[in-house]
């Protein structure tokens, strides 16, 4: 994996939106995507590399990748074009500056905008470093923010004290078998406990079948003692076409099995996954 530079952030595509999924759909949100990541879900390294080399895959393009289509997986990881080009290396001063541009300052530096840290994976320790350099410089240059830091992680990098001491929300995404990630790459039991540690913080699966709900239960919720209030699912969905059917069959699986059932609500509103 590429040697990050902690004096810079890099920045993959960056854009305010609504947030879609998760605990906190329907909040405006700011969202900094960061490049590269430690997992290539539905696809293989081989693909990967052999995809960035020839640079086939168009931006916001969706896809299968090789280990979908060899029914290894049942889904393509869908911010593949963005995080695996790696992303521009960008000053701190560009987001600051980009707020501005867009009248939003006031409202992220309140928190009333949301800032979403995703990826790619943000909790790689290059970006932690970033980050948190990234505030510390934000801090000397206006000492009254209080921004709303949210970050949505993979949950496979334990996450240090001075980034862990800057989020107000940790929205972790643990993958499961139907990612084509191997056991041994997808669960890293420390960094599980580590969120665990935070006092807002929700796992976030992907679900596609029941079988996908006791694995959950089986490889996550009971080994970790993890509390249901803490659980949410949604739809393995990229389309508006199986919207309705899909979102239902999540709320009867929440109904059943007592976790939250959500969806991805900018697929409703855009029909897209990404940059919206």
């Amino acid at each position: 994996m590429s040697k990050i530079n902690p004096h810079k952030l890099l920045i993959s595509s960056d854009f305010y939106s609504v947030q879609g999924e998760g605990i906190s759909t329907g909040v405006p949100s700011y969202f900094i995507r960061l490049g590269l990541c430690n997992l290539t879900c539905g696809m293989s390294n081989r693909f990967l590399k052999a995809l960035i080399n020839e640079k086939e895959l168009a931006d916001g393009e969706i896809f299968k990748g090789d280990l979908e289509l060899e029914g290894k997986a049942t889904w393509t990881c869908d911010s593949t074009s963005q995080w695996a080009w790696r992303g521009e290396d960008k000053d701190f001063q560009y987001l600051i500056d980009r707020w501005m541009e867009q009248g939003i300052y006031d409202d992220i530096k309140n928190g009333t905008i949301h800032l979403i840290w995703t990826g790619g994976e943000p909790t790689i320790v290059g970006h932690q470093e970033a980050i948190v350099n990234f505030f510390n410089y934000w801090y000397e240059k206006d000492n009254s923010i209080t921004p709303y830091n949210e970050i949505e992680t993979n949950g496979t990098v334990e996450i240090g004290n001075e980034l862990f001491n800057e989020l107000h929300q940790i929205n972790s995404s643990p993958k499961l078998t139907n990612s084509g990630m191997t056991e041994k790459q997808r669960i890293k039991p420390e960094a599980i406990r580590r969120i665990m540690e935070h006092s807002n913080y929700t796992f976030k699966f992907v679900i596609s079948n029941e079988e996908d709900v006791q694995e959950i239960f089986r490889d996550f919720i009971v080994p970790f003692s993890i509390p249901l209030t803490n659980v949410v699912c949604m739809p393995g969905l990229d389309s508006q076409t199986d919207f309705h059917e899909r979102t239902q069959f999540v709320l009867e699986m929440a109904k059943k099995y007592k976790f939250r059932g959500l969806t991805r609500l900018h697929i409703s509103a855009w029909d897209k996954t990404l940059n919206v």
